[in-house]
């Protein structure tokens, strides 16, 4: 195929799986880039400018936000927030498809390739997409004297982590769908409330004590304090530490059992 990768000899198994992909998305990049580009700036001057100036002039909104403006509470938020709906989308219906629509899995589990190589190839690929999305996030906030720190290069990986701790787990149960009946309703019920209620928009201080242990039990959450605290240059050691923990263990968790999963379908 023209333009293709040409990966080496003795590649590991997971890189061909995740060449395999990249190439299918070669043919659809162009409007992804340019979306992951011009959608967020497009929000921020909506919400983070425009509504913002409004939150501004409260008398405690200084306090409520932690002395930030609202645009800089709000921008950084957009890099985890971003992972999360980018990685979900990746993690449900190109899984379903890969078995009953394309039959791709099993395609790639006769090349012969293990439930494992295709996994990890697939979380791989799962990353590069939310860094692809995470990037162009972080052009924008470049583009503001707010949000242009040194901290954006920290943040862009905590982003790509958030996306991945969504995606193994939603990847592992999609694994075990047969159409796509479900996915709507993870989306309304799931994704969307944590686009709202996940701190992106204002502290979780604000929601009922109930809700706010529910963020604190989500990747989202602990995405958005992170990149928030980076890009701000306000990242406590201690805190960071647990955060990434979380982080790492809904990813791991979610790895462990995809893999489980797409080797009971495999074997089928």
């Amino acid at each position: 195929m023209a333009g293709r990768i040409a990966l080496p000899w003795g590649t590991p198994p997971a890189l061909r799986v995740w060449e395999s992909h990249f190439t299918l998305y070669r043919t659809i990049w162009k409007s992804h880039a340019m979306g992951a580009f011009v959608q967020p700036f497009m929000y921020l001057l909506g919400m983070g400018l425009g509504v913002g100036a409004l939150v501004d002039k409260g008398a405690d909104a200084s306090q409520l936000l932690d002395g930030l403006s609202y645009f800089q509470f709000l921008a950084p938020a957009l890099l985890a927030t971003t992972a999360m709906m980018v990685c979900s989308g990746e993690a449900m219906w190109p899984v379903v498809g890969g078995f009953r629509w394309t039959r791709s899995f099993h395609a790639q589990a006769a090349a012969p390739l293990t439930a494992g190589n295709i996994t990890r190839g697939l979380v791989l690929w799962q990353a590069t997409r939310a860094g692809i999305a995470v990037c162009g996030v972080a052009a924008v906030l470049a583009l503001f004297p707010s949000t242009r720190s040194w901290g954006l290069l920290l943040a862009i990986p905590v982003g790509v982590l958030t996306g991945v701790a969504f995606a193994t787990p939603i990847a592992a149960w999609s694994s075990t769908r047969e159409t796509d009946n479900s996915f709507p309703s993870i989306m309304r019920f799931g994704i969307t409330p944590l686009f709202l209620f996940g701190g992106a928009f204002y502290p979780i201080d604000e929601l009922p004590r109930w809700l706010q242990t529910i963020a604190k039990l989500t990747p989202l959450w602990h995405g958005v304090e992170l990149c928030r605290s980076a890009v701000h240059h306000r990242l406590e050691i201690s805190d960071a530490v647990v955060h990434v923990a979380v982080l790492l263990a809904f990813t791991l968790a979610g790895m462990f059992i995809i893999q489980s999963t797409f080797a009971r379908r495999l074997a089928k």
